[in-house]
């Protein structure tokens, strides 16, 4: 375990956080350290995308629905209704990624705070969910080949 593995641990993981677990396991560096730079590389991209998206929410909304009752009306925005804020900071993290799913928080006008809370705590979930999933199946692995 070096500095450069650190860091692409952390790279990897600003960008999706299923990219920077299996880096760090195959870079042989320590479970719990790979939790803290996944969860920390996901949440940092988690709240660019929020602070950086509500002026880019409004134009898009404006330009693709017109205005916020076209928007309400659409499939997504009942899901969004159905399971909302929190239902998106404990899924998207799995299913499509932090950023993106900041982005669809944002799209539909949640709160900055609830975003990053909720966003931040499926990330770690899914961290440490992930990172002891995948170190139990190599040290299985390990000793099956054994």
């Amino acid at each position: 375990m070096n500095l450069e593995s650190i860091l692409i641990v952390f790279a990897a993981s600003v960008v999706e956080l299923w990219l920077g677990i299996p880096l760090g396991l195959v870079m042989d560096i320590n479970p719990l350290l790979i939790i803290i730079l996944a969860s920390t590389g996901s949440i940092l991209s988690a709240i660019a995308v929020t602070l950086l998206g509500e002026n880019l929410r409004t134009r898009l909304v404006k330009w693709k629905y017109g205005d916020e009752t076209a928007l309400e009306e659409t499939r997504m925005y009942k899901l969004w209704n159905k399971y909302g804020i929190i239902g998106l900071g404990l899924l998207s993290p799995l299913v499509f990624g932090a950023p993106l799913g900041a982005a669809v928080g944002i799209f539909f006008g949640a709160t900055k705070k609830g975003l990053i809370l909720w966003m931040s705590v499926g990330i770690i979930i899914w961290s440490v969910g992930l990172t002891l999933a995948g170190s139990m199946g190599l040290l299985t692995l390990e000793t099956l080949v054994k």
